[in-house]
């Protein structure tokens, strides 16, 4: 057992007093990186998230090339409906694309339950070869999708912005739908157990589309399998959920027992934390989007960010994704601005 070197993201998730926050970026394994585009030239999507060798060598470029705090695996969260049975085609620059969706109940006996180590084994490997190459030099955060979320895909069928044939299946096809939303958040426990098994320090569940419902349709839709999802996890791994838009909800999220949550740059820090209570970490939550400002409005704002939250456990993020026009140096920026600063007392 390698002993971390820097394991400020296990502590501030722990609530334990840090002399700053730790930092890392949402999808910051990819798109954004010139190594990673030479890679995408190569092999295919999944090719680089079924090849062990590939995807270590794209997780750890980031702890490498920007410096943060984790790595987080490169793979997808669609894995999971591709191991239950459905294909699952990635188009580059357009997304995913899953031929033939789930549109009534007959369709859910083409899925299955799967065994893991055999249909997910792979990022089971990559974990583990990820984690030696890693020799303790920062934690590694394992992920999986919100069953809200696969099913969003796996309904529609495609990327949407409002994932509407979706909704209208859950509200006029509800018996259905939570069958299928169990049987989603069975495989994610089964694979989340399997990630911690080989290596993964934290585990972050992603709610991409909670925010698309309303609060009590995120309690029924959403939370109530992310709450089963955490309760199976909490007490053998440290955990993240990052809901998208929902922060309606941070105070139901906080009482799953999640050690983190992470928050979008729609919400003001200060409501964030009085939602979620004072003992969770929150991480979040600078806008994407504000990576292609010049340098020194980065630095600015990534203080006055830092600020706003400090007083309590906080991981430095982005409330999204990063996106992929984003020059390498304005990502160092973020990430050295966070390292460079320091808490009072």
């Amino acid at each position: 057992m390698t002993t971390l070197k820097n394991d400020l993201l296990l502590r501030t998730l722990r609530g334990e007093k840090t002399e700053r926050p730790p930092v890392w970026m949402m999808r910051q394994a990819g798109r954004y990186l010139p190594d990673y585009m030479k890679l995408r030239d190569k092999y295919s999507f999944f090719e680089r998230c079924q090849t062990p060798e590939l995807a270590a060598e794209i997780t750890i470029q980031p702890i490498e090339q920007v410096g943060v705090d984790a790595a987080i695996i490169f793979s997808d969260i669609l894995v999971v409906p591709q191991a239950m049975g459905m294909e699952v085609q990635m188009v580059e620059s357009k997304g995913p694309l899953l031929p033939e969706p789930i549109k009534v109940a007959r369709d859910l006996d083409r899925l299955v339950l799967p065994d893991v180590e055999e249909k997910l084994g792979y990022v089971f490997d990559a974990l583990r070869l990820t984690k030696q190459r890693l020799d303790g030099r920062v934690p590694l955060i394992g992920f999986a999708g919100s069953p809200w979320t696969l099913l969003c895909y796996m309904v529609q069928g495609k990327g949407s912005k409002t994932f509407d044939e979706a909704k209208v299946f859950c509200y006029s096809q509800p018996e259905v739908a939570h069958r299928l939303l169990q049987m989603i958040t069975d495989t994610t426990i089964a694979y989340l157990k399997g990630q911690v098994k080989a290596g993964a320090d934290v585990i972050q569940v992603f709610d991409s589309w909670g925010g698309l419902l309303s609060p009590e349709d995120f309690e029924n839709l959403s939370l109530r399998y992310m709450r089963q999802i955490i309760a199976a996890l909490k007490d053998e791994v440290l955990t993240i959920l990052f809901a998208k838009g929902a922060f309606q909800s941070l105070d139901g999220m906080a009482a799953t027992g999640a050690h983190g949550l992470g928050i979008d740059w729609c919400i003001k820090p200060s409501l964030a934390r009085q939602l979620a209570g004072p003992g969770v970490a929150l991480q979040g939550n600078y806008d994407p989007a504000k990576l292609l400002s010049p340098i020194p409005v980065i630095q600015k704002e990534v203080r006055a960010m830092l600020d706003a939250f400090s007083g309590h456990p906080h991981i430095a993020n982005l409330g999204h994704g990063i996106l992929p026009n984003v020059p390498v140096d304005h990502a160092r920026a973020f990430v050295n601005t966070v390292k460079e600063y320091r808490y009072n007392g």
